[in-house]
């Protein structure tokens, strides 16, 4: 795939592009530690690029949404960052504060540039504190990771965003290619970052400008009334025993989150991963757009739910807090992993999170439950008093197979076990679990 230069990738996504006016500050010739030859190399870069510096910062229009652009141009010495690269990354992120716009970064770098030695490296702090400051007052930050993202240009703007997309075969890691073990090189792509949860979608060049217009217009739409529960798929009368709610929430007939979330929503864009090494296929995450506005979800698939979906959800309704979006949860799951794997990745610390992370959010989170309410790996995900129910499902303490086993019942007993969990819809009703059973959407 060839390297574009920064302000072809710019033009490429965005239109009306205004670069900002920073001043170049006095530096000694060869650099803050003299580095020799560095003069000639900085002239050379200047003559090949038509660029001051390796960074292009200014304002243009993505589809309709204004945003702050930082684009890298990996032609100016290897689009490294040095002092005067900090201080356009900093004026820009200010800009963005200033204006309360979105920033997008067009990271392609491979790291800090060593002519400038610690000075360079200093200017790490300078990036991770502006982006910070930038996020604490709730504005959005989106990266794409262009080839390659590695070094601090990764471990600042790339893995510090909000929302990381990357262009395909990519090489992204922490390590560059000429400092890292030769074996293994498949760890270091876009592709493999995406898998290990770190990366949310590899998106095609030429669908780029699109999938961006649509982040920006999912995460700049703050709203404060709750979203409204779904309505029920299916048309299925109450169940008249524990063990047919069971059987109900269980069968193959029965509609799934992916149903759910395409008749609830116009468009949605998904979320992938935990952001430390895992993603999980059983939970879905992202934003969504219904009615004129956007809301988030996080969604329970219907198998036992990965330390990493608990940690994927929670980094969304944290995220969704942080932006002012509402939240809708829908549980659907046996329960959480129990497995020793599970037990290794920290699925108490998981599930841990994922509960404070919906105690605590600021905006309001619904929860339907549209399957299995298997236990705390369920309870998680739920919202108390903002919880509904619909009619083929069902909520229980956990499964009525484990009951019978740590009540040590024979498994003869199971249906009976169902009926006295008070499992059922409507008992979930009375017990105050939930506020209501949702009916199937009339007309």
């Amino acid at each position: 795939m060839p390297r574009l230069p920064a302000r072809e990738v710019v033009g490429a996504i965005a239109s009306g592009f205004t670069e900002f006016p920073t001043p170049l500050r006095e530096e000694p010739a060869d650099g803050p530690i003299g580095w020799p030859d560095y003069r000639e190399a900085r002239s050379a870069a200047e003559e090949r690029t038509g660029e001051k510096e390796s960074v292009v910062c200014g304002t243009a229009k993505i589809g309709d949404a204004e945003a702050v652009l930082i684009a890298f141009e990996f032609g100016f010495l290897g689009g490294s960052l040095g002092q005067r690269t900090g201080d356009r990354i900093e004026a820009a992120f200010a800009h963005a504060r200033d204006a309360r716009l979105p920033v997008v970064s067009l990271i392609a770098t491979g790291g800090s540039r060593m002519q400038q030695g610690m000075r360079a490296l200093m200017q790490l702090q300078r990036v991770a504190r502006a982006s910070a400051l930038t996020r604490s007052m709730g504005i959005p930050r989106i990266s794409v990771l262009r080839d390659p993202t590695t070094g601090g240009g990764w471990a600042t703007l790339g893995a510090g965003a909000d929302i990381v997309l990357a262009l395909p075969e990519a090489q992204v890691g922490f390590a560059g290619s000429r400092v890292r073990p030769p074996d293994s090189p498949e760890a270091y792509t876009a592709e493999a970052h995406h898998e290990w949860g770190q990366v949310d979608a590899v998106v095609a060049p030429e669908d780029l400008g699109g999938a961006l217009e649509r982040w920006l217009r999912l995460l700049t739409a703050r709203s404060s009334a709750a979203a409204p529960p779904p309505s029920a798929l299916r048309a299925t009368s109450l169940p008249a025993t524990g063990w047919e709610a069971v059987q109900a929430a269980r069968s193959p007939e029965r509609a799934r989150a992916a149903e759910y979330l395409d008749a609830y929503f116009d468009w949605r864009e998904d979320i992938s991963g935990d952001r430390v090494g895992g993603a999980d296929p059983g939970v879905a995450c992202g934003f969504g757009w219904r009615d004129g506005r956007t809301i988030a979800y996080a969604a329970q698939c219907g198998t036992p739910t990965l330390p990493s979906g608990f940690r994927t959800a929670a980094r969304l309704v944290r995220l969704a807090s942080r932006l002012g979006i509402p939240v809708l949860t829908l549980v659907d799951t046996p329960g959480a992993a129990n497995d020793a794997a599970a037990e290794q990745a920290g699925v108490g610390g998981a599930i841990a999170e994922m509960f404070a992370a919906v105690a605590t959010a600021s905006v309001p989170v619904t929860t339907l439950v549209i399957g299995e309410g298997g236990s705390g790996g369920a309870l998680a995900f739920a919202a108390a008093g903002s919880t509904w129910v619909a009619p083929d499902a069902y909520f229980s303490v956990t499964s009525p197979e484990a009951a019978a086993a740590i009540l040590k019942r024979p498994a003869s007993e199971v249906p009976d076990i169902a009926n006295q969990l008070h499992l059922r819809p409507q008992d979930l009703v009375d017990l105050g679990v939930a506020r209501a059973v949702v009916s199937e959407k009339q007309g």
